[in-house]
């Protein structure tokens, strides 16, 4: 049984820890703020620039440009973002397993891994996983120029025919306590089925080739920026989270403690009484 010095000294220990779960959660849930104002800002031209890229994509010989070329999907890519650092309940994990099962599905054996996230690639890594390229520790100074450099990657070897298919694997943020892990292709960029009455006529100006030459990298990198903001804010929201629920836990183990504390320290008392009264009624 542990001794009144054991428990004084356990619960001062958790208490230090919930002093530092408490400013973790209030930390996260500053950057959280800040990341969820980013995401709403840049979701609608993202969006509408998706939306109008595909529907130009079903309209056009998609033979006129290689972002839009459709091939066998024998050499594929898949960019996995996770966050740099845990601490965030199952939010690393999730992506994580939700690779490695879409991996496995589709099994295609030519296929190499674009890590975004110093947990995803170092997991990846120890398994041997094959990887093509890694972006980690920019995620605290998040910027468009980060986004930039993965599109120029991709998009090079992707004109390369180095790369036939480029999926995104990432959490898409929902609210503080709700993420959705997305699967999404990224290259070659999808068309959409349009009825016949919902159709938009384009007219060219100069010639389609130097439009989409312009428009479709441009889109590549706004959709790898929004995933990028997406990731981040559901990372802040899940680290928030679990440090809210870790507090939680540390307050509702304090009270036990206190509980069991109080205890022992009654039941010492109650053992000093009674030797004291058995004493002195052994001098009588």
């Amino acid at each position: 049984m542990a001794t009144l010095k054991e428990i004084r000294r356990r619960i001062t220990s958790v208490k230090k820890t919930q002093q530092i779960t408490k400013a973790m959660k209030m930390v996260a849930a500053a950057k959280l703020r800040k990341a969820q104002d980013n995401i709403i800002k840049a979701r609608p031209y993202a969006y509408k620039l998706n939306d109008v890229l595909a529907n130009v994509a079903s309209r056009v010989n998609r033979s006129m440009h290689p972002l839009l070329d459709e091939r066998d999907p024998e050499k594929i890519a898949y960019v996995v973002l996770t966050g740099d650092r845990g601490l965030c309940g199952g939010f690393n994990n999730n992506i994580i397993r939700k690779s490695k099962e879409i991996i496995q599905t589709e099994g295609i054996e030519n296929y190499q891994l674009v890590t975004v996230g110093r947990r995803g690639h170092e997991h990846f890594e120890r398994r041997e996983y094959p990887i093509l390229d890694r972006y980690i520790n920019f995620f605290n100074n998040l910027e468009y120029a980060h986004a930039q450099v993965i599109t120029d990657k991709i998009i090079d070897l992707y004109i390369k025919n180095e790369l036939d298919r480029v999926v995104l694997i990432y959490n898409e943020f929902k609210s503080a306590v709700s993420q959705k892990i997305v699967v999404d292709q990224l290259l070659p960029v999808k068309a959409i089925e349009v009825e016949s009455k919902g159709m938009i006529d384009y007219i060219y100006e100069p010639e389609p080739v130097k439009i989409l030459d312009t428009i479709l990298p441009l889109h590549v990198g706004i959709q790898i920026w929004r995933v990028l903001l997406e990731s981040y804010a559901a990372e802040q929201g899940a680290r928030m989270t679990a440090m809210e629920n870790a507090t939680d836990s540390a307050q509702e183990m304090i009270e036990n403690l206190t509980l069991h504390y109080n205890r022992a320290r009654q039941a010492a008392i109650t053992k000093e009484i009674s030797e004291i009264v058995g004493g002195a009624e052994a001098l009588k």
